[in-house]
């Protein structure tokens, strides 16, 4: 098969040109040449960004997800790396399912007041260390790790 042009590979795959030049500057792709003015890929690099929006989704960084990569473009999954997001998103559902609950509670709490309600009060208590626990991790060294997605940064269009 032959070679996708940048368009190509954007209409195909819904990812913005520029989405793809700022992936290959980060090392996630890598292109195979130009025609004109327009970088071409692989046809790999399809299943390639497949992959990256299943790591985006499971919450993996960019640089994280660059080093599953092999230096010749094969997929090098770190099996430990992928155990830690599954607790991690464990942690999260539970917390979030926690969240789910107090909230229908209090929806329907007969207490004449929320303040007045146990359950919510407790709920408020959570929800006030769980800011706080995040609080302290993101102000730690190596222990807590702050996320925050990059950014594709804007460019012209011609590509």
């Amino acid at each position: 098969m032959r070679d996708l042009d940048i368009t190509e590979v954007a209409r195909r795959t819904g990812v913005p040109a520029s989405t793809l030049r700022f992936y290959e500057a980060k090392g996630l792709l890598s292109s195979t040449g130009r025609r004109g003015l327009r970088r071409l890929f692989n046809p790999d690099v399809l299943e390639r960004l497949a992959l990256i929006a299943l790591g985006r989704e499971a919450g993996f960084s960019l640089d994280e997800l660059a080093r599953m990569f092999a230096p010749d473009g094969q997929p090098r999954i770190d099996r430990e790396l992928l155990t830690a997001k599954a607790e991690e998103l464990d942690s999260t559902i539970r917390r979030l399912s926690a969240m789910r609950d107090g909230l229908r509670h209090a929806a329907n709490c007969p207490a004449p007041s929320h303040m007045a309600c146990p359950r919510f009060r407790q709920l408020l208590a959570a929800a006030t260390a769980s800011r706080q626990g995040r609080a302290h991790e993101s102000h730690g060294s190596e222990g807590g790790r702050t996320r925050r997605r990059e950014q594709a940064p804007s460019r012209p269009a011609h590509e």
